[in-house]
């Protein structure tokens, strides 16, 4: 069991410093508060599917109200979403959603978890959803979160008992949930993770209803509730100055990527969990009946009799006279037999004395990454704001020699600085997401370490371990190495110390379409991690296609500093498709990773290490037409992609056209949910309009049903019904309604074949009616449902024409699929074989 009890203590230091690069500073009335929560011995377990599914409100009640140690299960990092601030997508709109919910949850005051499957978009039915994850694995992962975690109550966000009425990875996320309450304590289950954790039973399950799941609230206030629990979610806290619901509001807001920025909400709001299994709690109390104070581990009473004492008599005005009996609970707790609680309430009631002692404890890399081998220099500042006897004895940075011993008095308001130096050993694993260390399947990550399994992000490259005697006791603080400086237009700032390699190397355009056997410059980037780099790039490629030079020699004077060099690349004169990799050579060592940066303000700069690489397209595709207007969505990488093929892509800001401006271009494109979050559509329409009546190509991409940013009369100059209707399969057939049209015949001919190789979906938010000036083009379905004709349709408007397309262009394009080019083309080039027809007729 020695490797359970390791594995449990790094995973609460992980959490500890989880979201923490910038330190918390607890006023005496969250400090307060905390005390509260240390003095409750309950966990709860939510669990969902995606981000933005948890209710916020729930997790902070638990939390906050209950005092009870609450972690949200995410079955996925909702890597197969949309972004509304930025182009991440896939694997980093994962990294990213995975950040705001730590973000949301440093707000509501709970903890991440995830399982290892992956959000591969919509699914219809969980035995899609269950089939395409690995439902073994991902169960396994369940009852991996229940065994670590050990929650006294399970509380599903949706219903196991109705398959195929919502999202496939919602009803799923129940199924397993419910499995995985039986089997968690059964050792013959899942038996090789007993030699780092124990079975556990939790004593009750919910299912979080409400009147959504009956139709309306009228007919929700009908239903018999007795087996249900109401909970006021809506309850004030006097010590934090905020309602419960104000603090959900804010947790929700962090899911800025997807939109959910909201305002902040108060008064009385009840929430209902029906029970599932177990034993119906009284007096609707989620707790009841269940031990939840110090007497519920053997030798816990005695931590218990000092820490009671602590908050019945807390002082606000001066929480440091509280140390002497925070130490002796200390004391008491480090003999108390269950682990478990053992580690959990060490690591809350250490920070609880560094709060009440105003300690401030800080470990700085003056650079805010290295690579491995590099010199590192650490500067640590510590600082005691109280009268207590306290000495710093030792500081150490784990996994280095690197070692102080001060054993230096810190006196009341007297800052201590030192600086420690250590060389990071060769075999420093780089930072990077640890799931995407591996290539995964379609529907799980590859994670081979089980102690990792689950947790919401990699552990600190380096941690400093701070051992101060206080009041005669030796107690560790552990700290994550992180990197703090300044900006003129920002103030201080925090980020992750990350390990970086040398060198990295990227290609800015990850799909390159060759529309003829015409030559193209690449560009690759070189980057340095370090100062001083010099070797060689290559590109390995394709067999059939031609590469020069063979290498090109580099040389980097500075970190950070990056350059470009140039090969020539010819394709082939068939049509082909493959990867080019740029590889490079410095010494004995080949570099093949690219590094990402995800940084927005809301959550701490990432980075990402993939593999280095760009997809090389070789097609037949002809356009007609060559200006392209485009008016951003919510984000995408369309104008880029058409680029590719040659058009000339003009973005344009809707507030500063007016009648005529639009004349000049060859089409108007519209940008993925655009209606659903550019405001100025909504005045802008009868501009657009008016471009279509004089001869123009209008092409409005997919838009959300029922999330408007404004209320419009109408997206077209007819009627259109949008809905839900969405085809998931993306090797769902494809017929062809009109083979007559131009869009199917000019200037490329579109046949069943383009619609090989789509990726995730054909399409979403299909219009289910329209007028009769449309023309439907296509038909598609899943498996067991009607014929959808809503993903593509057009209409003459005056001298031009009008298109809707729910066809996921968005992920077609970035990631090469040659048939989704063509369409695109002959949808920008719709009518102008007319013109063509016209202008042969009067040559």
């Amino acid at each position: 069991m020695k490797h359970f009890w390791v594995f449990l203590s790094l995973t609460i230091l992980l959490l500890t410093n989880s979201f923490a690069q910038k330190p918390d500073k607890l006023t005496s009335a969250e400090l307060f508060h905390d005390i509260q929560k240390l003095n409750f011995l309950g966990t709860a377990l939510y669990v969902a599917a995606h981000p933005d599914d948890e209710n916020t409100s729930l997790i902070s009640y638990l939390d906050n109200h209950e005092k009870a140690r609450t972690v949200y299960l995410s079955m996925t990092r909702g890597d197969g979403g949309q972004n509304l601030i930025g182009s991440e997508l896939a694997e980093l709109l994962g990294v990213l959603r995975t950040q705001e919910l730590l973000a949301a949850r440093h707000l509501d005051g709970g903890e991440q978890r995830f399982t290892r499957a992956i959000d591969f978009g919509f699914s219809k039915h969980p035995k899609e959803t269950l089939k395409i994850w690995d439902k073994d694995k991902v169960l396994a992962d369940v009852v991996w979160a229940i065994r670590n975690i050990k929650p006294d109550v399970i509380i599903n966000r949706f219903d196991h008992r109705t398959p195929g009425s919502t999202h496939g990875h919602h009803t799923s996320s129940a199924i397993l949930s419910m499995e995985a309450f039986d089997l968690a304590n059964d050792p013959d289950v899942y038996s090789e993770q007993l030699q780092w954790t124990t079975p556990w039973q939790p004593k009750r399950i919910f299912y979080n209803t409400s009147w959504w799941q009956y139709g309306s609230q009228e007919a929700f206030e009908k239903v018999d509730k007795s087996g249900m629990v109401r909970l006021d979610v809506g309850t004030y806290y006097p010590e934090l100055g905020l309602s419960n619901n104000e603090i959900a509001a804010m947790a929700r807001s962090q899911h800025l990527c997807q939109g959910f920025g909201r305002l902040t909400d108060r008064g009385t709001d009840n929430e209902y969990i029906e029970l599932l299994k177990g034993d119906m709690p009284k007096e609707n109390d989620v707790f009841e009946g269940i031990n939840t104070t110090w007497s519920r581990v053997k030798g816990g009473e005695a931590v218990g009799n000092i820490l009671y004492k602590v908050e019945e008599n807390f002082d606000f005005q001066n929480p440091s006279k509280h140390i002497p009996e925070l130490v002796k609970a200390y004391q008491q707790l480090q003999k108390v037999e269950d682990e478990h609680w053992r580690t959990l309430k060490s690591e809350e009631l250490k920070n609880i004395i560094l709060a009440s002692a105003g300690l401030y404890l800080e470990a700085s890399s003056a650079s805010a990454s290295a690579t491995p081998g590099s010199k590192v220099t650490i500067n640590i500042e510590t600082i005691n704001r109280s009268s207590s006897n306290i000495t710093l004895n030792e500081i150490e940075i784990v996994g280095t020699d690197a070692h102080l011993s001060p054993n230096k008095i810190l006196g009341n308001n007297q800052k201590e600085n030192f600086e420690i130096s250590f060389t990071v050993p060769e075999n420093t694993s780089y930072t990077s997401p640890y799931w995407l260390n591996e290539s995964g399947t379609l529907g799980t990550y590859t994670v081979n370490d089980q102690s990792l399994i689950g947790k919401p992000e990699t552990p600190s490259a380096f941690v400093a371990v701070f051992t101060l005697v206080i009041d005669g006791v030796d107690i560790p603080f552990e700290k994550s190495v992180v990197h703090r400086y300044s900006r003129p237009d920002r103030g201080e700032l925090y980020e992750p110390f990350a390990i970086l390699p040398e060198v990295t190397s990227k290609i800015d355009e990850k799909v390159l379409i060759f529309a003829s056997a015409d030559t193209k410059e690449i560009q690759v980037k070189v980057r340095a991690g370090k100062n001083g780099v010099s070797g060689t790039v290559e590109l390995d490629h394709p067999a059939e296609w031609t590469v020069s030079p063979q290498n090109i020699p580099f040389s980097i004077a500075q970190k950070g500093e990056e350059i470009s060099v140039t090969f020539k690349v010819t394709p082939p004169d068939t049509e082909s498709e493959g990867k080019i990799e740029p590889k490079i050579t410095m010494g004995n060592k080949v570099y093949d990773k690219e590094l990402v940066e995800i940084d927005y303000d809301h959550i701490p700069k990432q980075s990402v290490l993939l593999p280095s690489e760009a997809k090389v397209v070789r097609m037949d595709i002809k356009k007609s037409g060559e200006h392209i207007a485009y008016i951003m969505g919510a984000g995408d990488m369309v104008p880029e992609n058409l680029e590719q093929i040659g058009y000339q892509v003009h973005i344009v800001d809707p507030n500063d056209v007016q009648n005529g401006d639009l004349d000049k271009y060859d089409a108007v494109v519209v940008g993925i949910r655009a209606y659903n979050v550019v405001e100025a559509l909504k005045f802008k329409q009868p501009v657009l309009f008016d471009y279509v009546k004089n001869g123009g190509t209008m092409i409005v991409q997919y838009n959300t049903a029922g999330r408007w940013a404004s209320q419009f009369e109408n997206i077209a100059p007819y009627d259109v019904t949008l809905s839900r209707d969405r085809v998931t399969d993306e090797n769902a057939e494809v017929k062809i309604l009109a083979p007559n049209h131009s869009l199917m015949n000019f200037p490329n001919a579109i046949t069943k074949k383009d619609f090989d190789g789509w990726v995730q979906e054909r399409g979403l938010y299909f219009p289910s009616e329209w007028s009769s000036e449309f023309t439907p083009i296509l038909s598609m379905k899943d498996e067991g449902e009607t014929e959808k004709q809503g993903s593509l349709i057009v209409a003459p408007y005056g001298e031009g024409h009008y298109i809707y397309t729910g066809l996921s262009f968005f992920r077609e394009l970035p990631v090469g699929v040659s048939g989704a080019y063509k369409l695109f083309a002959n949808m920008l080039s719709v009518g102008k074989d007319q013109v063509k027809r016209d202008s042969n007729v009067k040559g």
